[in-house]
């Protein structure tokens, strides 16, 4: 049924396997954590990373920024942080005599938000039009984003002190998120051994540049997706809305996150065209934080929709 068709060899695809490359040399943990980070990048969407403190979360957001000449802008969020903090200011300059804007760090390529959910919902709400238009509204004029543009943002589990939730149009906007888990015995040990974060993280130089980003993005959008994989995502989609267990289920733009993802995954693995299981691999990483259970107040961690996503997934023949 899917052709059998292989996209170009370019620089910009030799660029691609470095940047994987670059990151696996810092982060010695959860290897296709990796490739989903990249599947992000591809697909202009963003990506929450969620677990617990001391697994890596900064350490693969920043390994990833750093392999890509692009600029780069980490914000620490912290509770007493307001939206001006994050989308800048207008201040009057006395030697000019008028408003002047001071642009904040959301003006740049790659914005790594630590620690999201620390802030109050006021600043993570500064954050929606950013993700979702490309643009910002300050004081009645809007202002473009410069492109590519991308928010990696790490969270720790809703059950530690100082957190606050994320609402579901701020989690809707993110294309995936992604959950670390603690890294295999033989990982930890490499990490015991070579202490990345210090010993190599310092050193680590781009591998890819804006243009050669965009170039792939833009091929992105030229994988072909077969109409019986157009109807297995919205068999899918359609699951989610009608089983008992989901208060809401997944709306259009999940399904249009879920076909972006398929296609990047397709391109990193150097097709043209998309398979089954280009849909899913990706179905609980894009679909899972955007549907809420009927026991939504006691499944924080996300555990329950994971657990129904699967049993969707199941139930739903894929095509041959």
């Amino acid at each position: 049924m899917f052709a059998q068709r292989a996209f170009g060899y370019t620089p910009a695809m030799h660029r691609l396997e470095l940047l994987r490359a670059n990151i696996q040399k810092v982060y010695l943990g959860n290897q296709s954590a990796v490739e989903k980070l990249i599947i992000c990048l591809l697909a202009r969407g963003h990506v929450l990373i969620e677990d617990v403190p001391g697994v890596g979360k900064t350490m693969l957001a920043t390994a990833l920024a750093r392999s890509l000449d692009c600029s780069m802008t980490r914000i620490q969020l912290t509770p007493d942080m307001v939206p001006g903090d994050v989308l800048g200011v207008t201040v009057w300059d006395q030697q000019r005599s008028e408003f002047v804007f001071k642009p904040g760090p959301i003006f740049s390529n790659i914005i790594l938000a630590d620690e999201i959910n620390r802030t109050t919902p006021r600043t993570q709400s500064a954050l929606l039009e950013a993700m979702n238009e490309g643009q910002v509204s300050i004081d009645g004029h809007t202002r473009k984003l410069i492109e590519p543009f991308i928010v990696i943002a790490t969270q720790n589990p809703f059950e530690f002190e100082g957190t606050y939730f994320l609402p579901e149009s701020q989690l809707d906007r993110f294309l995936m998120r992604l959950h670390l888990g603690y890294p295999s015995p033989e990982d930890e040990a490499r990490v015991l051994t070579l202490n990345p974060s210090r010993s190599m993280l310092p050193d680590i130089k781009p591998v890819m540049t804006a243009a050669d980003l965009v170039e792939l993005q833009t091929r992105v959008g030229e994988v072909k997706i077969d109409p019986a994989l157009i109807d297995y995502i919205v068999k899918i989609a359609n699951a989610t809305r009608n089983n008992d267990q989901l208060q809401i289920g997944v709306s259009p733009r999940g399904t249009l996150a879920l076909t972006q993802a398929a296609k990047a995954t397709a391109l990193v693995h150097k097709r043209d065209y998309v398979v089954p299981e280009d849909i899913i691999s990706n179905v609980i990483p894009v679909f899972a934080h955007r549907v809420i259970s009927k026991n939504y107040m006691h499944d924080a961690d996300g555990i329950a929709t994971h657990r129904i996503m699967q049993q969707v997934l199941e139930t739903v023949p894929s095509p041959v």
